[in-house]
Formats: structure tokens, C-alpha cells, sequence
């Protein structure tokens, strides 16, 4: 599931420098979205997924949009986004009987085949995640991810020589975040329970940011091989409690210091 959530997250950051603080937020939309629409609309599971994934999609599009409108820089997108997961969150706990606020949301048409613990599960996530990164791939191929990779390297040079930095930035956000939306969607069902916990910034961004940014900003394995670090350090920080967000601070802080 981090996987998949970082293969988003890449995209949007490890392709055009967009540090999207909400990767939670947006995964929580499109769990939000299938629930509700699901439990509340009698939508099939398909549909509700599908109508999540795409409000991610807008909502990331939307966030781009206002970042690139109003020219900000990599901090203050990453502080506009914050402020936007924030927000999220009281908002989920403000609708207390549309959400269920800090009591939780139990989906009535959870896919118990495919729960958290079962192996169904680990199968459907692997699979999302290697279509994920074949589209990955299939954008780092095309004129797309020559673009992505210009207006990475240097901005300034890659809108002289023609790229629209404004058209791709947002690009990258809508599929980015269609990505995130979509494994929130699917992992509200395959929990069949979601709160603002399931989606928080501590419980989602930190780690998603740890992956990507030990995997390698930009690669296409990047997120595997982060993920799969990451698991082992999650592992062994388990006993740690409140600690290990300190840790994981610093483990950060590491990252950006010390690794190329």
C-alpha cells in the first residue's frame, strides 16, 4: 500500500519538484469518496472506487493549479498542501454523520476476500502497484517524462527551450494523485474500517516521504526499494511508541544531508 502511495507521490515531487504534503489527504478522498458513495449512493464497488479517483485526481489538480498560479516556490507548495490536509482532516471530523468523525467509518460492502490480513489483499496491491509503475514508466518514455525530467533539472532553462512548466506541473499533479486516490479507495475496502487515523499526515506523509526519498527521487524503483526499507524500519521501531515519529524525523533529515 506505501508503495503504491509513493509511486504517486514520485510523480508529483520526484518528477517536477511539487512537494504535495497531503499525499493522506488525497488518499483519503478517494477512501471517502468510495465509501460513502458505496454505502450511502448503493454504487458497486468499481464505480465508487472509480469517482474517488478521480476527485483525487481534481482536488491534486486544483492544488497545482493554485501552487503554479500564484508561482510558489517547493516550501510553500509543501506548506500550502499541509494546510489543505489539515483542513481535510477537521473536516472528516466535523461531518461526525456523513464520516463518523474519530468513531470511524465501517463500510457495509467491504470485500472481506480482499481484507488487510488476508492474502487476497497483499495479491490485489501487488498488482496495483505494478500498473502503477508501468504507467510510471510509460510517462518517464514519452514526451511527457522529457518534459518532467526538463523543468525538474532546472525550470527556467526547460521554459526557454519550450516546455509549458504550468500545463505539466498540473499534469503530473492529476495523475499523481488519481494514483493516491485510487489505493485509498481500495484500501478503504480492503480494511472494510477508515478514520482520519487511516489517513493521517503522521500515519501516511512521513512515511511516504521516507520512501521515496530513500528509494530515490525520480526512479522508477525508487519506491519499492523504499518501501521495502522502510517495512523493516517500521519493524524495528514498533516498540519505540510515540518515539519513532521523532525518529523517523530524523531519519529524514539524514536522507537529505548525507545521500546523493
Amino acid at each position: 500500500v506505501f508503495g503504491c502511495y509513493a509511486v504517486g507521490f514520485n510523480l508529483i515531487f520526484g518528477s517536477t519538484n511539487q512537494l504535495f504534503l497531503c499525499v493522506g489527504a488525497l488518499a483519503g478522498v478517494g477512501g471517502y469518496a468510495a465509501a460513502i458513495l458505496s454505502d450511502r449512493a448503493s454504487l458497486p464497488l468499481v464505480a465508487g472506487v472509480a469517482i474517488g479517483t478521480v476527485t483525487a485526481a481534481i482536488v491534486g489538480g486544483l492544488l497545482a493549479w493554485i501552487a503554479v498560479r500564484r508561482s510558489l516556490n517547493v516550501i510553500f507548495t509543501g506548506i500550502v498542501t499541509l494546510v489543505f490536509s489539515l483542513a481535510f482532516t477537521n473536516f472528516i471530523i466535523g461531518q461526525r454523520d456523513l464520516t463518523g468523525a474519530d468513531t470511524g467509518y465501517v463500510l457495509q460492502g467491504a470485500a472481506t476476500d480482499l481484507a488487510d490480513d488476508r492474502v487476497g489483499g497483499y495479491y490485489l496491491f501487488v498488482v496495483v502497484l505494478v500498473a502503477l509503475l508501468i504507467v510510471f514508466r510509460a510517462l518517464q518514455l514519452s514526451h511527457v517524462g522529457w518534459a518532467f525530467r526538463a523543468l525538474r533539472d532546472d525550470e527556467v532553462a526547460a521554459e526557454l527551450a519550450g516546455v509549458d512548466v504550468a500545463r505539466y506541473r498540473i499534469y503530473a499533479a492529476v495523475v499523481g494523485s488519481a494514483m493516491i486516490g485510487l489505493t485509498g479507495g481500495l484500501y478503504a475496502y480492503s480494511l472494510g474500517f477508515i478514520s482520519p487515523a487511516t489517513y493521517a499526515f503522521a500515519g501516511v506523509d512521513v512515511q511516504v516521504l521516507i520512501i521515496v526519498a530513500f528509494g530515490g527521487l525520480g526512479t522508477l524503483l525508487g519506491p519499492v526499494i523504499g518501501a521495502a526499507a522502510f517495512g523493516f524500519l517500521d519493524r524495528a521501531l514498533a516498540d519505540s511508541g510515540q518515539l519513532r515519529q521523532a525518529y523517523y524525523g530524523a531519519f529524514v533529515i539524514v536522507i537529505f544531508l548525507f545521500l546523493r
